[in-house]
């Protein structure tokens, strides 16, 4: 399994690396809106500084178009580094592009996947990971679990390379679901990490136990 952070606020991927076994972090132009009118490419390479090498970095394409698209993925890779996942998503055009990025070596995630027939295609374009919106397709009656586990079956019966990197999260339950579903990776932001820990019984337990301790020991240490 593979946790990342969908965030571009560097105290919190700060945090999250400390604490998280953290796989990576993933950005989209929404993402970014939130941190202000931030200097775009000297964050994101900021925010390798902090995760390093070895963790994935996602960036995603503005253009709309084939040969924007294109535009966009080299300016995002010579701005950064040759590790750069190119968030592309699935539309007639943005199929093609990923297509023409794998043959020139990128990194590919394709994203706004909401069906499982744009996920087998992205997984037939050779996309290295795709990333089915969860929440907003429950929010659209749409079955995000069956989505996902088609897309998990499909890549297991033609022994694919490609990756499900399960996003759009609102609840630590709907990421427990995509991974239950077959989802080897998931990103999500900093508020479903944090309501993960967020149960009082995980804090009362804890206290019961160093409180036990002191009361045998009279010390709050081993």
């Amino acid at each position: 399994m593979e946790f990342l952070l969908d965030t571009l606020n560097l105290e919190a991927i700060k945090k999250w690396h400390h604490i998280l076994p953290l796989a990576g972090v993933t950005s989209n132009p929404s993402i970014a809106k939130k941190e202000g009118e931030i200097d775009f490419f000297q964050r994101i390479n900021e925010v390798r500084k902090i995760i390093g090498l070895d963790a994935s970095l996602h960036v995603q394409v503005v253009a709309k178009d084939y040969q924007g698209i294109l535009a966009d993925a080299k300016k995002i890779r010579q701005k950064t580094d040759d590790q750069i996942y190119i968030k592309v998503p699935v539309t007639p055009d943005g199929l093609a592009a990923i297509k023409s990025l794998k043959a020139k070596g990128y990194n590919v995630t394709a994203t706004a996947i909401y069906t499982t027939m744009q996920g087998l295609l992205a997984i037939s374009a050779g996309a290295d990971y795709l990333a089915p919106y969860f929440n907003r397709m429950e929010n659209l009656d749409i079955n995000a679990e069956q989505v996902v586990m088609e897309l998990a079956q499909a890549i297991e019966r033609t022994d694919s390379s490609s990756k499900i990197l399960a996003a759009s999260f609102k609840n630590a339950s709907q990421v427990t679901r995509a991974l239950a579903c077959g989802a080897q990776a998931v990103t999500a932001g900093p508020d479903v990490f944090e309501a993960a820990f967020a149960m009082p019984s995980i804090a009362k337990a804890v206290d019961d136990f160093a409180a036990d301790w002191q009361a045998i020991q009279h010390k709050d240490t081993i």
